[in-house]
């Protein structure tokens, strides 16, 4: 393993706030196959004071009042989901993988880079016009951030926001999520 470095840091947030995410993301090279370079940043997440300033920054970007509610895409997006809902005052929704929710829910199945999956969310996630944002650690291709942003749509929610904390750019998912802003901390 070894962390991921940039001589110039860039994210949407400005240098400091990618070169802080940057100090904290270990490469896991061939996880979870041969050849994926994975992005860790669970050594984030361990770090009180790190993970604080990352939740403040998401929170500041979009405004306190600029969502009625925060929703984290399975898994690690529910870390940063839960602490960016408890830093605004603002409820959770969590978008699962298939057949994890216990009440009625919407569904959607996408291809993603080494194969397929379906996420859901209950029907009665969010009432009309529900202001959401949607967080998740790490933005790759952009298939999973766009079948969770067509399942919070179809549900009802506004999505007034997309954050996740590193964007492998060269993959091209903002312009895959396009018209829709992609607020990226860190991008590689």
């Amino acid at each position: 393993m070894t962390e991921t470095h940039s001589t110039v840091a860039r994210g949407d947030s400005g240098p400091e706030a990618a070169r802080l995410v940057a100090s904290r993301v270990l490469d896991v090279p061939d996880f979870p196959k041969p050849g994926v370079l994975f992005k860790d940043l669970m050594p984030l997440f361990a770090d009180g004071k790190a993970f604080r300033e990352v939740v403040d920054g998401i929170v500041a970007y979009h405004g306190r009042d600029g969502f009625d509610v925060v929703v984290g895409i399975e898994a690690r997006g529910f870390v940063v989901a839960a602490a960016v809902a408890y830093a605004a005052g603002v409820g959770v929704v969590p978008v699962r993988k298939a057949g994890k929710l216990p009440r009625p829910a919407h569904s959607v199945s996408y291809a993603l880079e080494y194969g397929e999956a379906t996420l859901e969310v209950h029907e009665d996630a969010f009432t009309a016009g529900h202001r959401v944002l949607v967080v998740d650690d790490v933005l790759a291709t952009g298939g999973t951030a766009e079948a969770t942003l067509d399942l919070v749509e179809r549900a009802g929610g506004t999505v007034t926001g997309f954050t996740v904390l590193l964007e492998i750019g060269f993959l091209g998912a903002r312009e895959r999520l396009a018209p829709r802003p992609v607020h990226a901390l860190l991008t590689v």
